[in-house]
């Protein structure tokens, strides 16, 4: 419950309201060692805190990496700090990106603005051990082209060759020649065998349902498609009530979910 204070080594701007924080441990500091998809509650002396997906393999000098957009107290505070401030850190928490059971398949990954930095890690493990698995897609979507994530890493990735990139964006400009449309239709020209494929999709909830429905259509089990429910964290230990999703909470039982685990809930309109 106590956080362990950080140090800010660098701060790295995605777009106009959204930064990287590369954050040292201190000296004697306990190991973290995150897994792709878990989070941190990142604390801000004097303001509160915020829990904070993890944006990166963890390094072995113990650095964690954290995406934040700013939309409130707390984070328009993160997205303000420079190299050298403090920040508290509790964690890791949460389910994890079941990772260790895609040897083999094919892995489709789609996901809707910041909902990229908790797929980060999962995107740099595929690529750190491809040859374990068959065909990799990633199909990425942000509201304007200034809005997209990680652009050199696109960029990298897509000439790599490794994996399949696709993005697209909700509005364009006039020096926008890309996709335009809403991730989803990506969904329908990816390659990927259904009968062996594992999905995993991060964004709002109107995407994730959209994104079902299109990889259900391309025959999906849902069974293998998996989602993330970052909401209303407060405490991370499941004390405080606030992420309570029917009879789970997002932080002890997510935020990672098996979708048909979590169907029956998805259907109830503003659970």
């Amino acid at each position: 419950m106590s956080p362990v204070w950080y140090r800010v080594h660098r701060v790295r701007r995605e777009t106009h309201d959204v930064v990287t924080l590369e954050l040292t441990p201190p000296e004697g500091a306990p190991p973290c060692s995150p897994e792709p998809g878990q989070f941190n509650m990142l604390y801000v002396f004097g303001t509160g805190e915020v829990p904070i997906s993890i944006s990166s393999l963890p390094s072995d000098r113990g650095e964690l990496v954290h995406t934040v957009r700013g939309v409130g107290a707390v984070t328009n505070k993160l997205i303000a700090l420079q190299r050298g401030d403090v920040v508290g850190v509790r964690g890791p928490f949460g389910r994890p990106w079941p990772v260790g059971e895609l040897r083999g398949r094919d892995v489709v990954v789609v996901t809707g603005g910041i909902g990229l930095a908790p797929l980060r890690p999962v995107l740099q493990h595929l690529l750190a051990h491809r040859k374990t698995f068959g065909h990799v897609s990633l199909l990425y979507g942000a509201r304007t082209p200034y809005d997209l994530l990680y652009r050199n890493e696109l960029l990298a990735w897509r000439d790599s060759r490794e994996i399949d990139v696709e993005w697209t964006v909700d509005r364009s400009s006039g020096v926008w020649n890309g996709n335009v449309g809403v991730v989803t239709r990506l969904i329908s020209r990816a390659t990927f065998d259904p009968e062996r494929v594992t999905a995993f999709v991060c964004g709002p909830e109107i995407m994730i349902k959209y994104a079902i429905e299109a990889l259900r259509n391309r025959g999906m089990a849902t069974s293998n498609c998996y989602v993330s429910m970052e909401r209303n964290m407060k405490c991370a230990v499941g004390f405080c009530g606030h992420c309570q999703y029917g009879p789970t909470f997002m932080c002890k039982d997510g935020p990672v979910f098996r979708f048909d685990h979590i169907e029956p809930l998805f259907q109830i309109r503003e659970l």
